[in-house]
């Protein structure tokens, strides 16, 4: 389910990787369960003759077209999704055939937030909305499975754990963003140096 280690960069590691929620699977395990039991009992119904063999085998085949169609598809598209965040970017990745993926560096995201309706809250799960800096400004993500855990890693990686440290999301060698960075207060006064707080004048009269 997770991605390969070669292809994470040096010191970046795996904080969370997870496929999308399995409730896209109860529709697939539905069908399956009604062409299986309708099959049979039209298999079991067709009367004796010449045409009892072909007529299972026509039944069977039609069967077969439903699951691939609208069963199988379903969950090779769920279990080729995935959702990975690591310390440093969130990988996506979708395709059975031809593959497809994005990844977002942590260090372009200005705003993550999630929403999970009452369905979403009882099964576990809810749709991440993400604010990058890019192009195309707002990535969706839906069937979130534990979406608040993902939204509260992404949070600490981004804006910082709750001691208040900063985030992974920055590389060490590397100018964090213009809205991330910590202004310096400028210093009010400047102290005299030492040596001058007594004149020449002072001096000459000891």
């Amino acid at each position: 389910m997770a991605i390969s280690a070669k292809l994470l960069g040096d010191d970046e590691y795996i904080v969370v990787s997870t496929r999308t929620h399995w409730k896209a699977l109860i529709f697939p395990v539905f069908l399956l369960l009604v062409l299986a039991a309708g099959g049979g009992f039209l298999a079991a119904v067709i009367p004796d003759g010449n045409l009892q063999t072909p007529a299972r085998i026509a039944i069977g085949v039609v069967a077969l077209l439903v699951l691939i169609v609208f069963a199988a598809k379903p969950f090779l598209n769920w279990f080729f999704s995935t959702y990975t965040l690591t310390n440093r970017r969130l990988i996506t990745r979708h395709g059975i055939l031809t593959r497809t993926g994005r990844d977002i560096p942590l260090m372009r995201i200005n705003d993550v937030s999630y929403e999970h309706g009452i369905i979403d809250r009882l099964l576990g799960c809810g749709t991440l909305q993400i604010e990058s800096a890019g192009e195309r400004g707002q990535v969706v993500l839906p069937d979130v499975p534990h979406v608040e855990h993902m939204h509260l890693q992404m949070s600490d990686l981004l804006f910082g754990g709750p001691e208040g440290k900063p985030g992974d999301g920055i590389l060490d060698d590397e100018a964090p963003p213009e809205h991330q960075r910590r202004r310096e207060p400028r210093p009010t006064s400047e102290e005299p140096d030492s040596q001058t707080l007594f004149s020449s004048d002072d001096n000459e009269g000891r």
